[in-house]
């Protein structure tokens, strides 16, 4: 049961006790609200923007004129230079720098500042744009002059006139001598001792180098080489053979044969002792001997392997891997010519064309 006394605080507020009537109780009195007190054992600190210190200075100022060499090197279409090691080591060094800005608490905010530009301007990213750009426009560092492409496309060669080139025997002529004498030889070989022959190549024309970085009109000419399919191993058979291929020579105008292999060449015994196996001909496994008829450029070599004198085999091996590609005959003497610098007479009309374009060389 609800005392009737306390009903009035039920009535509409929920059991809450009923708001004060207007102006308040009697005697009440206002209490101000008190200030918190303040916490004690605590301090107020005042933040204070401090300034960078050298280190950072040093980064950036060295990433923007690292920045700045790059892009002159860009303008510049150097990219040989870009990626040189002296950039390269340039490199190392700003991003050293800037490392070291980062690491102090004074200069992280320029070293931040340094390591964007590092990363938007550093040899990587501005070597791969001048690439970019000298690819598009050819301005390559070693393109070579309109000058020097003249020079390479010289047809003749360096230090001989056309004149010369032109009063020498032609490609044509030279190959009809050649074959020639070659057949002479074979001939009076097979006649006297017997021998029997086999073509041990292909006739060789390689063009020749016009001394200024291209190659000229000229070619060197190695005729078909020619072998005895049997051995020539006795030291006065030797000089026969030898003798005989003299006779042919001189007949066309060359010079008697010059042992490139005798001690009277004024090789060094050393070298004889290297390239034929002894300084003494009666015991060397190779012979050479050399003819030519200068100031013409026609050459001659007539070779003989001997592997009676070889007992150490060192010439052996060598002889085998020879024969092996080319199918000669590993013993027995073999007959070529060699001549430079000739001029086909089917190139000689447009030869003479093309040297008009280079007066004074």
């Amino acid at each position: 049961m609800v005392d009737p006394k306390r009903a009035r605080y039920l009535t509409g507020a929920e059991g809450a006790p009923p708001v004060p009537p207007p102006g308040g109780y009697h005697g009440a009195r206002r209490t101000a609200a008190a200030a918190p007190a303040p916490i004690v054992g605590t301090v107020t600190e005042t933040t204070e923007k401090q300034s960078a210190n050298a280190i950072g200075w040093i980064a950036l100022v060295a990433a923007i004129l690292f920045a700045l060499v790059l892009l002159g090197a860009l303008l510049a279409g150097g990219t040989d230079l870009l990626y040189g090691v002296t950039m390269l080591t340039l490199q190392l060094v700003v991003l050293g720098v800037v490392v070291a800005a980062l690491c102090t608490s004074r200069g992280r905010v320029l070293g931040a500042s340094a390591l964007v530009i590092v990363l938007l301007l550093n040899v990587a990213t501005v070597g791969a744009a001048s690439a970019l750009q000298t690819s598009a426009s050819g301005s390559y560092g070693g393109e070579k002059t309109a000058e020097q492409k003249h020079e390479e496309a010289y047809p003749g060669v360096k230090d001989r006139s056309a004149d010369e080139i032109l009063l020498q025997p032609s490609l044509e002529e030279v190959r009809e001598q050649s074959d020639a004498m070659l057949a002479e030889i074979r001939r009076r070989l097979s006649d006297r001792f017997g021998y029997t022959w086999s073509e041990i190549g292909q006739e060789d024309l390689r063009p020749e180098r016009n001394g200024y970085g291209g190659e000229s009109m000229l070619v060197q000419y190695t005729s078909v080489p020619w072998a005895t399919n049997e051995p020539i191993q006795d030291y006065d058979r030797k000089l026969e053979v030898m003798g005989v291929i003299e006779e042919v020579v001189t007949q066309y105008d060359m010079y008697g044969l010059y042992w490139f292999n005798d001690p009277s060449s004024s090789l060094d015994d050393t070298i004889l002792q290297k390239f034929y196996g002894s300084s003494d001909p009666r015991t060397q496994h190779t012979w050479e001997w050399y003819s030519d008829n200068y100031p013409d450029p026609l050459r001659f070599y007539a070779v003989i392997h001997d592997l009676s004198n070889d007992p150490a085999d060192e010439l052996r091996a060598e002889r085998e891997a020879e024969s092996a590609g080319s199918g000669e005959p590993l013993e027995g003497l073999q007959i070529y010519f060699l001549a430079p610098e000739l001029l086909s007479d089917a190139d000689r009309a447009e030869f003479q064309e093309r040297m008009q374009e280079y007066p004074g060389f």
